[in-house]
């Protein structure tokens, strides 16, 4: 007899026998597979982001806080005016000329996002810089670094515990920003922000919009709780 085949153009809604859990995209890609691979850049994002901020943070507010000064005044004026920086047209320059990486665009959104966190441990290695027990340690003869490293930095860093899922859920919200904007990484590379502007584009594909809007909504809540226990 005849054998009849079916042949499913992508967009396919999702379908346990064609093993498309969540659908596919309009390029025939796997929408469960695009969102495991935009989950793998978003941790990778987090780690170099967080670990980037929160080093240049701690470096710079601690020798701004702690030495003050004319060092502070000019610090703290320098912040002011990076902080008023166009980004999304340095990201748009960057884009137009190469196409960025993961690593290259986290670099750039970094090098944006360091003056809330510097301004934080700033402020709090003021406070920790007038308390009695530097007083009495500088007394006693102990050096800067000493009471740098052993002192002010160990009772000024317990902020950044509470700014930590903060800066997660800045990092997944700019990539995917970027991305849904087309600024963001290549087209081969999985991204959640690509799912939102391909599912935003066209309606008629409910499952690809909805995974995304989903997988992102859950990530950004779970950051946030993980946040809050680990502050707790």
């Amino acid at each position: 007899g005849d054998i009849m085949l079916t042949v499913v153009y992508p967009p396919s809604p999702p379908s346990w026998a064609q093993r498309h859990f969540l659908g596919t995209t309009s390029m025939g890609g796997d929408v469960l597979a695009i969102l495991f691979g935009g989950w793998q850049q978003a941790i990778i994002a987090s780690v170099l982001f967080v670990t980037f901020v929160f080093a240049v943070g701690v470096a710079v507010g601690g020798m701004l806080g702690y030495f003050g000064g004319i060092l502070d005044l000019i610090g703290t004026r320098l912040i002011e005016i990076w902080s008023v920086l166009p980004f999304l047209f340095i990201v748009m320059i960057v884009s137009s000329v190469i196409s960025p990486s993961l690593f290259l665009l986290v670099v750039i959104i970094s090098l944006f996002s360091w003056m809330s966190t510097t301004l934080y441990i700033r402020t709090a290695a003021l406070k920790e810089k007038a308390r009695d027990y530097v007083a009495s340690a500088r007394l006693l003869g102990a050096s800067t670094p000493r009471i740098i490293f052993k002192h002010i930095l160990p009772n000024s860093i317990a902020i950044l515990v509470t700014l930590a899922p903060f800066e997660v859920a800045a990092i997944i919200t700019s990539l995917a920003a970027l991305d849904f904007l087309g600024f963001g990484l290549p087209p081969e590379d999985p991204s959640w922000g690509r799912l939102l502007h391909e599912g935003t584009e066209d309606f008629n594909y409910p499952w690809i919009v909805s995974s995304a809007f989903t997988a992102m909504t859950f990530v950004l809540v779970l950051v946030t709780f993980v946040g809050e226990a680990v502050r707790e």
